[in-house]
């Protein structure tokens, strides 16, 4: 939690108590369902929910805006994203329903209300929201077709509607098919080591 604290020292008492609330759920849940790598919850604020938070240092996301988190998982980026933007609603989506049941109890005991999960195939989600955001779930090339019939045409952000993508590594050959694409790296706002190679690629549709 002192990340988090460190990075995001203005937190209402409400947030920093989900924020702490967090790291005990998920240990509880993981021992019944397998949503995070057991090795990776001795950095679980670091690689899971500081991770997710890049987007917020990327963008501040005004109130009413529709986002679909794209693949969840476990609830990342959605959950911490949530608990950032309490005004904001998030549509947390899965194909394998054990994690959308972790997602929809941790939602419900922290008193998230912004947040609605669903047990479906991305391709699936029917509605148009103004964000896609996700966790190296594929490739761009085989990602940007599966949801860029998602988004809304008229923007109400600082910056165009688009897809928000957390990937990590060299993405040059991924990107070659998206050269309005642009890519931030993430150690720029944190400086733990786990972010040296960690991007956001931001795709305005």
């Amino acid at each position: 939690m002192e990340n988090i604290i460190k990075y995001f020292p203005n937190l209402s008492e409400k947030q920093l108590f989900q924020f702490q609330a967090l790291l005990p759920l998920y240990t509880k849940w993981n021992y019944k369902i397998n949503v995070i790598s057991r090795k990776d919850m001795e950095d679980f604020y670091i690689h899971h929910v500081l991770h997710s938070l890049g987007i917020s240092k990327f963008i501040s996301f005004i109130p009413r805006t529709e986002i679909l988190d794209f693949g969840t998982g476990g609830g990342f980026p959605g959950i911490p994203l949530a608990i950032m933007f309490p005004h904001v609603k998030f549509y947390l989506v899965d194909s394998i329903g054990k994690k959308i049941k972790v997602v929809k109890n941790i939602s419900q005991e922290i008193g998230l209300e912004n947040v609605h999960a669903e047990n479906i195939r991305g391709e699936q989600f029917s509605k148009k929201v103004d964000f896609i955001i996700s966790r190296a779930v594929s490739r761009m090339d085989v990602f940007v077709p599966w949801v860029e019939n998602k988004i809304n045409s008229i923007s109400k952000n600082k910056i165009n509607n688009g897809i928000i993508y957390l990937k990590g590594g060299d993405l040059k050959d991924e990107l070659t098919s998206f050269p309005e694409s642009k890519v931030y790296s993430l150690n720029t706002h944190f400086e733990h080591s786990y972010f040296e190679t960690k991007k956001l690629v931001y795709l305005s549709i």
